[in-house]
């Protein structure tokens, strides 16, 4: 029985920990998750036994929500009264409105979007109260939208006087002084292979062949030379730990003038990199490597759609205009394919997940959703960084130096327990038996479903029964990659950690690695881990609410029109559908033709008592789009028809 209430109360924090639940009432919860009359008691028993554990709280109006700590700084919409405003706040969980005195309102008007600091949090029949500290712009002004997003995750949207005041005298060319004592490079024949559209071009790539061996350098910009420890540069950079890429905007971690000038290996300019020159077998096994400060000149800067059709639809016309670094893109794109057998061969696990591409007009609304595509160039430079990435790890733990790891740790059992649950329902199986789940079986169990209707599904059930990577100090590998070793050392202008190992290359290249430096590095190395994994978790919460407005405000203009979809989850409350743009909404279960359903928890099925309908996981659907809520960020369907297998 105990068993039982426990599962009850974890249903109960899965609707609160939903990214569309707003807070509730018992009354509410309990029609919304359609519990019978002679249950709704016991509900209330156990919203109870959560608020004692300190899982949930409830507001001065009986609303329950997951406890969080309160914040004192938030973002909303200004209201103006004759005496007074108030501000209804963008975070869904905070229920209350925020009284501004009239002397506080500092010319806010009507529609707009406002940062209030937050002085009083209220008691009952009191409001809590605060002053507009700033005025982002009208509602319905273009990117305000947006700019609300990044200051309700306190991302930094502008670099202070200091900062660009030390960037601003930072060299727009290097010299014959930064050059000396590097591995003059300048020849060797390499290029960059980016998206279309990137303007901060931190790795390029070259390779020869040497008796039958491959010679592939992975040259990343030195950005370390220009952003000194403890500099205001480098303050700042901890401080926003990670580039922030929004859909119409990307927050740099570092300013304009590195990252998109001296820092940026644009071709035909001389550049100062760091190079992990790594002599790769025709098996994929690296025999031997070099890391040292270089020096380079890309020759040619191409983009993933270019190469790809070079590599793989052997377009002749395009060919012909890269004649002479075509056998070495041949060359590369055997290497990668090489190198990704490797990588499965010992088990390391292929997510190929879509992320969404926007298409945006003058104004910032959508106009176009779809998934952003890869193809063989953006996998050929994918498996050349892990490449270097593990090798760079792998040298400096065997050296016993102070470091920072990408650490991915083995998922928790009763989640694998969970999965292996749920894909019993495709006829599939993951051996749990007494010992951990590998990488392998995982990625076993991704190939079957590989090209099927269901692989997108089961892809994303299994991420999401996977741990978080983090930055740690310690090595303790990467479970999804399935490796003992890895780090982050290819993109040091848009991610503190690869800076920070940078440095520490470098002092072992330069003989300064000595007891005292090995010390200051354990010192600070565990607060960089801490804040780059903090800062990594903002940047992803920050997108993905960016993704779910602009996703919002698409199908807002498609309202009564018609989508084939997927099940995606099934819940207490309703199923929620995928689109193949990427795009997921609610049908509540209220909204199900049919009779009553109940949710069959161990099959992932809504199933009806009486007709004995189902709703299930990775079922086709039909879906008509009923309506969208911007402010709330919420999608709805109602279900259109079934699809028939």
């Amino acid at each position: 029985m105990d068993k039982k209430r426990e599962k009850r109360k974890q249903l109960l924090l899965q609707l609160m920990n939903d990214e569309q639940y707003v807070p509730m009432k018992a009354k509410e919860i309990a029609v919304f998750m359609q519990v019978k009359p002679e249950d709704r008691e016991l509900l209330g028993e156990l919203l109870e036994e959560l608020v004692s554990e300190n899982k949930i709280e409830v507001n001065k109006r009986g609303k329950y929500s997951v406890r969080e700590e309160i914040t004192t700084r938030v973002v909303g919409t200004f209201q103006k009264s004759k005496n007074f405003g108030f501000v209804v706040p963008d975070d869904r969980k905070m229920e209350e409105d925020i009284f501004i005195p009239k002397e506080d309102c500092n010319g806010a008007m009507d529609g707009h979007k406002v940062v209030v600091d937050i002085r009083s949090f209220g008691e009952p029949g009191k409001k809590p109260e605060g002053a507009v500290v700033e005025i982002l712009g009208h509602v319905n002004d273009p990117g305000v939208d947006i700019l609300s997003i990044v200051k309700a995750f306190g991302l930094p949207s502008e670099f202070p006087d200091n900062v660009m005041k030390q960037a601003a005298r930072i060299g727009e060319n290097i010299s014959e002084a930064d050059m000396l004592g590097r591995e003059d490079l300048r020849d060797v024949m390499m290029v960059t292979i980016d998206s279309e559209d990137a303007k901060d071009l931190d790795d390029a790539v070259s390779l020869t062949m040497d008796n039958g061996n491959y010679i592939l350098g992975v040259h990343i910009a030195d950005v370390s030379n220009y952003v000194q420890e403890r500099s205001a540069l480098d303050k700042e950079a901890l401080e926003r730990g990670t580039s922030v890429y929004l859909a119409d905007r990307v927050i740099p971690m570092l300013p304009h003038r590195l990252s998109n000038g001296i820092c940026s290996l644009n071709a035909d300019e001389d550049r100062l990199t760091l190079s992990c020159i790594m002599t790769v077998t025709p098996q994929g096994k690296v025999i031997d490597h070099e890391i040292v400060e270089s020096v380079i000149n890309v020759n040619r800067r191409m983009d993933y759609t270019t190469v790809n059709k070079i590599i793989t639809d052997k377009d002749e016309k395009l060919r012909e205009e890269y004649a002479e670094f075509v056998p070495m893109f041949d060359n590369m794109a055997v290497l990668s394919e090489i190198l990704k057998n490797v990588r499965r061969k010992r088990g390391a696990i292929d997510f190929d997940l879509p992320e969404t591409k926007f298409e945006l007009d003058d104004t910032g609304r959508p106009i176009a959703v779809k998934p952003y595509e890869t193809n063989d160039a953006t996998r050929l430079i994918e498996s050349f960084m892990l490449l270097a990435n593990e090798t760079v790890a792998e040298h400096f733990y065997d050296k016993k130096s102070p470091f920072v790891y990408r650490t991915h740790e083995n998922p928790d059992r009763e989640k694998m327990e969970k999965l292996a649950d749920f894909i019993r329902k495709f006829r599939l199986t993951l051996d749990i038996g007494k010992d951990d789940v590998s990488p392998a079986q995982l990625q076993k169990l991704l190939l079957k479903v590989k090209d099927t209707d269901e692989e997108a599904l089961v892809s994303t059930i299994v991420l999401r029964s996977m741990k978080q990577a983090e930055y740690t100090t310690e090595c303790l590998g990467h479970f999804g990659l399935a490796t003992r070793y890895y780090c982050h050392f290819t993109s040091p202008i848009r991610r503190y950690p690869d800076l920070q190992i940078h440095r520490i290359i470098k002092d072992h290249i330069r003989g300064r690695m000595n007891k005292a430096k090995a010390d200051h590095y354990n010192r600070i190395l565990t607060g960089v881990a801490e804040q780059s994994s903090k800062t990594e978790r903002r940047a992803v919460e920050a997108e993905r609410e960016t993704t779910k407005l602009k996703k919002c405000q698409y199908m807002a203009d498609h309202i009564g029109e018609i989508f084939d979809g997927v099940i995606s989850g099934v819940t207490e409350w309703g199923i929620y559908v995928e689109l193949p743009n990427t795009i997921e909404g609610l049908v509540h279960i209220s909204k199900l033709p049919g009779d009553y359903f109940v949710y069959v928890e161990d099959s992932y099925e809504l199933r009806g008592t009486r007709s004995g309908e189902v709703y299930t996981l990775g079922q086709k659907v039909c879906v008509v789009v009923s309506s969208c809520d911007e402010f709330m960020r919420t999608i709805d369907f109602d279900i259109y028809d079934k699809i028939a297998d």
